[in-house]
């Protein structure tokens, strides 16, 4: 399946001189949703992963379907002060300002296998921030998955030990 006819530029959002990709479409779509699913899971699946971690808020969108149809457990990583448990947390810089990701500190067990899936890899900092985060508690990255990747922001640099699946790159 042809997933780029599924994506919408919009120039100038949230700012002038952003190209922001809408991923609506595409999650609007039964078919194509349930085919980038299937794709990320094979992915996933490959990886030997043990859970899947899905930033807020895109990356549950995509990995929560992706932990289900392997069975396995999905972890939220939120915005400090959304989770009700001790929690760490990592700042990190974005491609047009900064933000900080936490999760509960017993939701991942040292020496889980890890797949972390988001709807956009950008400039990195946003996997790079949950790779941190993951680490941190002893678990193991073994695959970052995104819809999306912007090859000019050049992210993929920040993750070049960890296998990489994107489905569309810009």
């Amino acid at each position: 399946m042809t997933f780029d006819k599924y994506i919408k530029n919009v120039p100038d959002f949230p700012k002038p001189g952003i190209q922001f990709k809408d991923i609506t479409p595409l999650i609007g779509d039964g078919e194509a949703f349930k085919a980038a699913i299937k794709v990320m899971a094979t992915f996933a699946k490959e990886q030997k992963a043990d859970v899947i971690v899905g930033p807020d808020a895109r990356g549950f969108i995509f990995g929560t379907p992706v932990a289900y149809e392997l069975g396995i457990g999905f972890i939220p990583v939120r915005k400090p002060g959304k989770l009700p448990r001790e929690t760490i947390s990592m700042s990190y810089a974005l491609e047009y300002g900064e933000n900080t990701l936490a999760m509960h500190k017993d939701d991942i067990l040292p020496g889980q296998r890890v797949v972390i899936v988001d709807d956009l890899l950008a400039t990195g900092g946003t996997v790079e921030a949950t790779i941190k985060l993951i680490e941190s508690v002893g678990a193991k990255v073994v695959g970052c998955i995104f819809l999306i990747e912007l090859d000019f922001l050049a992210g993929r640099e920040k993750l070049h030990h960890i296998p990489i699946l994107s489905l569309l790159h810009y």
